[in-house]
C-alpha cells in the first residue's frame, strides 16, 4: 500500500528544546493514524509542517508525494484540516461559512453537508460568535469532512464535544476511511485513539519515540489504586494493564474501600518513558 504521509528527519527547532526533531514517519493510505502525546510534545508542530503553515528547520514532509512546503496549495486541496486553534468567523452563520469555504473548494454537495450537520446535531443558522465551544468544534468537523477529502488532518478533534457527539464523530471517521480516506489524528487522550486508530505514533518532548499497533496502549494504561482494609490499613498500588493480578492479591482480605484513578497522559509518559534525554530512545516499531 502506498504512503499518504512521509516525513524524513523532519525538524522544526524553536529553540530551548521546543519543536519537533528528526521525525521519520510513514502513514499508509486508508489508515487511521493516531499521533499521541502530552500537550506541548510537538504534535501541532508536525501538523503545521504537513499543512505548509510553517517552514521546517531541516528535513522534509510529503503528502501523496507532494512536498508540503513547496506545493502547499496542492496539498491543501487534498486535505480536510481541523486546527487545534479554531479560526474566527465573526458574525457569519454556519451556513454562510459552509458556502464561502465550499466555493473556495469548487463547490460541495449540499446533501453531504446536511447529512453531517444532522448527525452532529448542528444548527447552521446561528452566527458563529454566538456558538458554544462544542458547537464551534462540530462546525469545524463539518468543514473538514464536507468535501470528502483524501486525507483528514485533525488536531485534537473531540475537544469540547459531548460523549454522544464523540461517538458520532468516531463513526464518521470510520466511514471516511471505508470511503478511501486516510486520517491523521493528534490527541492527548488514550481512549480517543483506542476507539478508531489502526496504529499510533507516540511523541515526547519533540521526539517520535515509538510507532506501534494499539497493543502499545495497553502498556501505557495505568491506574493508581488505593485500598482500605477492614483492619484500617491502607494499601496503594500502581496497576499496569490488566487488573486481574491486583485483584488476585486481595483474595482473602476484607476490603472496605477501593478507589482507582487514571493518571493524566502527562503523568503516564513521565513514568513510562523515564529518561531525561528522549533523543537517547529512538523510535521503536
Amino acid at each position: 500500500m502506498s504512503a499518504a504521509i512521509v516525513t524524513r528527519a523532519l525538524t522544526k527547532d524553536y529553540g530551548a528544546g521546543r519543536g519537533i526533531f528528526d521525525c521519520d514517519l510513514e502513514v499508509a493510505e486508508r489508515e487511521i493514524f493516531g499521533f499521541l502525546g502530552p500537550n506541548g510534545a510537538g504534535k501541532t508542530t508536525v501538523i503545521r509542517l504537513l499543512m505548509g503553515l510553517t517552514r521546517p528547520t531541516r528535513g522534509a514532509a510529503e503528502v501523496f508525494g507532494l512536498d508540503c512546503r513547496a506545493r502547499a496549495s496542492e496539498v491543501a486541496r487534498q486535505v480536510g484540516y481541523l486546527p487545534g486553534e479554531l479560526p474566527q468567523f465573526g458574525g457569519l452563520s454556519g451556513a454562510e461559512i459552509v458556502t464561502h469555504l465550499g466555493r473556495l473548494r469548487g463547490g460541495v454537495d449540499r446533501s453531504i453537508v446536511a447529512l453531517i450537520a444532522g448527525r452532529l446535531d448542528l444548527d447552521l443558522g446561528r452566527p458563529y460568535r454566538a456558538l458554544s465551544r462544542g458547537t464551534k468544534q462540530k462546525l469545524a468537523l463539518l468543514l473538514a469532512l464536507m468535501h470528502r477529502p483524501r486525507l483528514l488532518v485533525l488536531d485534537e478533534p473531540t475537544g469540547g464535544l459531548d460523549p454522544l457527539n464523540q461517538q458520532e464523530f468516531y463513526r464518521l471517521l470510520r466511514e471516511a476511511r471505508a470511503d478511501g480516506a486516510t486520517v491523521f489524528l493528534s490527541s492527548h487522550v488514550l481512549s480517543e485513539v483506542e476507539h478508531v486508530c489502526d496504529r499510533v505514533g507516540i511523541v515526547r518532548a519533540g521526539r517520535l519515540v515509538r510507532v506501534a499497533g494499539l497493543d502499545v496502549l495497553r502498556e501505557l494504561r495505568v491506574h493508581e489504586v488505593e485500598v482500605e482494609l477492614a483492619d484500617g490499613r491502607v494499601e496503594r498500588s500502581t496497576v499496569r494493564g490488566s487488573f486481574e493480578p491486583f485483584l488476585a492479591s486481595l483474595a482473602g482480605k476484607r476490603v472496605v474501600r477501593l478507589e482507582s484513578r487514571e493518571p493524566s497522559l502527562e503523568e503516564v509518559f513521565l513514568s513510562y518513558y523515564a529518561t531525561d534525554d528522549p533523543a537517547a530512545a529512538p523510535a521503536r516499531r
